[in-house]
């Protein structure tokens, strides 16, 4: 019975996951193009689908009343080259199809079509394709459209000379060298997520609410069960009834905001004050002002319903360990759902999982293993000590949100070295706490402090140290996306600076731009940009970012930082940031309803998200394309990207493909040798 209710609980985890990940904005249909070269006049156009599992394509040809057939259109036919017959397609799968309620022809997995095509204008280079298709699953369906472009040259045989823009597999049709391209969804860490989590529950372990417990109930079920095996197995069962409980807290928070909603929220103004003040809440309860406590009445309703034994009973023993315990969980439970829902999707799920199988495996092990509750340390005032220093932890992360509204409306209220002095002041007196220079009302006098105690105290005054640096410019690649941006500062060259924005651009700020991060120019108007980088014969690198977004600011303080990178940004790309999260309003001239999502477009973010996600079919930041003067794409779309190596070798090789540039070597900053190496 054990075995079915734990593979019950991972089916339900794995249906949320997979219900959650499908409202995400993505396409099961990836596009490859090849052109292949029959004779002086006469091409093959290849266009190859890659299909996810449990997606299909539909054929070209389908009967009407039925799902949307796959078409194609090649603008210019009749003009400058002529199709050979109708466009040919791979093998195909045909069957009865319930939702339409007939037969229709599919393709799973993968699907080529070829159109012959005859040349008959000698100085064609390229041909323009345009396909829509629907896409299907077992509770789903999408319409989508793609652009190809065909190089037409002599060296097109056998060789991918068209790109999709949603492609994920491109050749250099001059050189046919292979290139992987960035996957263009958002690449949400949960593995990150699970681990944080999962560190958490070990805390929450460790203060007096929880780490008493476990001695108590491992004693109860070892006691209290006819045998050895019966205590263990009621013991895992109770595991299993916390991370169900848990698991179900963060569904319901899923649910209630919704998969797409949660990451909005991240970048919503009143979002991030309300979590501010919990937050602040949170930690003066953990320091000892007061504690945060469910209505007793709840305690009393569970308790009687853990009396009545068996299975049932264990899991309402369960559920009173989470509602007893919440004065010290709660706080951490709550921060934990508050960062997930910023994450957005499945976040809060995932969050929870690896916080409650922090907290159930104690008890599941200790059962097992009753001998090991000898070395458990005894309970004492270091129990309330890991509970004031959760406090002062969740004070400095409470500042973040508070520094995320002042970003999205630009107040410049909390500029970063007000930032960095609050932390300061929190770090460093969480420093003298452990030192045992300050107590707090529940602390017991010691007349010593424990080594454990004293290591992490150098510890808080180490970090303490290191921050007090970047009150005159320094970095703090250590923080970076906590703070706000260099450029958010009272002194963006550092307190003392001489200026070097000045120095990097003697020609002064061209009209619309302003010095971005380390000084780059850019432009935060993307008409604007483009027009200035056709006047300086250089690519565009559009940047989707966000005032409150973490990883951009990750991107541009340990990644843009690296000498060669940063060279290239100021000097081979003209640089366009448009924050998604501008809540600065449009002129009512301007304002819109979206095609694509239906929505009213009112704000400056709204504008630029909308564009993001009509033209590149994306909503994640950050989110990096660059383009020529044609707004064609140099190479697939780059998301977050910490590997910095990675990221310049995308820049370069969309560089390289500029039009305009002879000699690669010559147009980077330094030359196409990796300083990484």
């Amino acid at each position: 019975m054990i075995n079915n209710l734990l593979k019950r609980s991972l089916f339900f985890v794995i249906f949320l996951t997979t219900f959650f990940t499908q409202a995400q904005i993505h396409d099961p249909v990836q596009w490859e193009t090849q052109v292949n070269k029959i004779s002086d006049t006469e091409y093959e156009l290849l266009m190859n689908a890659y299909i996810q599992d449990h997606w299909h394509l539909y054929s070209q040809d389908l009967p009407d009343g039925g799902a949307l057939p796959t078409v194609f259109d090649f603008s210019g036919a009749g003009e400058n080259f002529e199709l050979i017959g109708d466009t040919e397609e791979s093998e195909s799968i045909t069957e009865y199809d319930n939702v339409f309620e007939m037969d229709l022809t599919y393709f799973n997995s993968t699907a080529t079509f070829t159109q012959k095509v005859e040349v008959t204008d000698p100085v064609l280079g390229v041909i323009e394709a345009t396909v829509e298709y629907q896409a299907c699953d077992d509770k789903a369906c999408i319409f989508q459209s793609r652009d190809f472009s065909f190089v037409i040259n002599e060296s097109s045989a056998n060789e991918v000379a068209g790109t999709d823009k949603d492609d994920v597999q491109e050749k250099n049709s001059e050189q046919g060298e292979e290139i992987e391209l960035a996957n263009p969804k958002e690449k949400r860490s949960f593995w990150g997520i699970f681990i944080v989590a999962f560190l958490s529950g070990f805390a929450a372990l460790l203060t007096p609410c929880v780490f008493p417990m476990i001695p108590m109930t491992v004693s109860f079920f070892t006691k209290q069960s006819k045998s050895r095996a019966a205590g263990i197995r009621n013991a895992i069962f109770y595991g299993i009834s916390i991370v169900v409980i848990y698991v179900l807290l963060g569904t319901l928070v899923t649910v209630v905001f919704g998969a797409d909603a949660l990451n909005a929220l991240s970048t919503n103004v009143w979002f991030n004050i309300i979590f501010f003040v919990l937050l602040v809440i949170f930690a003066i309860s953990f320091m000892g002002a007061f504690e945060i406590v469910l209505p007793s009445s709840w305690g009393t309703k569970i308790d009687s319903k853990a009396d009545k034994g068996g299975l049932v009973g264990i899991f309402f023993m369960a559920l009173a360990l989470a509602i007893v315990s919440f004065s010290c969980t709660g706080p951490i439970v709550g921060t934990l759902l508050v960062e997930a829902a910023s994450k957005g999707g499945i976040a809060p799920i995932v969050g929870m999982s690896g916080f409650s199988l922090a907290i159930a495996l104690p008890f599941a092990l200790f059962a097992a293993f009753p001998g090991w509750m000898n070395s458990l340390p005894r309970s004492g005032g270091w129990l309330n000590t890991v509970k004031v220093t959760l406090g002062f932890l969740e004070l400095a992360l409470a500042f973040k949100f508070l520094s995320n509204a002042d970003l999205v409306l630009q107040l410049h209220m909390l500029e970063r070295e007000i930032f960095l002095a609050i932390w300061i002041a929190i770090f460093g007196m969480l420093a003298l706490y452990l030192f045992g220079k300050i107590q707090l009302p529940h602390d017991s006098k010691a007349e010593h402090i424990s080594v454990g105690r004293l290591i992490t105290g150098l510890a808080a005054l180490i970090f303490t140290i290191y921050l007090i640096p970047g009150l005159w410019g320094a970095p703090l690649k250590m923080i970076s996306g906590f703070p706000p941006p260099m450029q958010y500062s009272e002194s963006p060259d550092g307190l003392g600076g001489s200026g070097s924005a000045a120095v990097l651009n003697s020609e002064g700020l061209p009209e619309g731009a302003e010095y971005g991060p380390h000084d780059i120019v850019s432009f935060h108007d993307y008409e604007e940009g483009l027009a200035y980088a056709k006047t300086k014969d250089l690519p565009v690198l559009i940047d989707f970012t966000g005032h409150a977004c973490v990883n951009c600011r990750k991107m541009e303080e340990r990644v843009w930082s690296e000498p060669q990178i940063l060279e290239t940004l100021r000097k081979d790309v003209v640089l366009v940031s448009l924050y998604v999260d501008d809540k600065r309003k449009l002129p009512e001239n301007e304002q819109y309803v979206s095609e694509t999502t239906g929505k009213e477009i009112e704000s400056i973010g709204n504008k630029w998200s909308d564009f993001q996600i009509t033209r590149y079919k994306a909503n994640a930041q950050p989110y990096y394309v660059l383009v020529d003067h044609n707004e064609e794409m140099l190479t697939a779309p780059s998301a977050y990207e910490p590997d910095a190596e990675v990221y310049y070798n995308w820049l370069k090789k969309g560089i390289e493909k500029f039009d305009g540039i002879e000699n690669s070597d010559q147009t980077l900053g330094k030359g196409s040798e990796s300083i990484f190496q």
